[in-house]
């Protein structure tokens, strides 16, 4: 079985409907996170999809995404209400 690597995905973008759009691509792989900031545990491969899926949509001109990868190992600080990501039984992608 492939293994998941604990990302953020962030996204910056113009227009209001690439920016729908892109909330519901990013929520597709996400398993948290807020706003424009999505926690995704991801194989390399989904890694790949996600990237390709975003590019599609993105306009490189005024449009920006970030996948920024989370060391496993290191200590996640939460505040307030917040619950550390946690890597899910099952993922449910539709």
């Amino acid at each position: 079985m492939a293994q998941r690597k604990l990302y953020l995905a962030a996204y910056d973008v113009a227009s209001p409907s690439r920016l729908r759009e892109a909330l519901k691509i990013v929520k597709g792989y996400a398993t948290g996170g807020q706003k424009s900031v999505y926690e995704c545990f991801l194989t390399d491969a989904e890694k790949g999809d996600l990237f390709a899926d975003m590019e599609l949509l993105l306009d490189e001109e005024t449009d920006r995404f970030a996948l920024i990868r989370v060391d496993r190992d290191a200590s996640i600080l939460t505040l307030g209400i917040a619950v550390p990501p946690t890597d899910p039984e099952h993922f449910y992608f539709g």
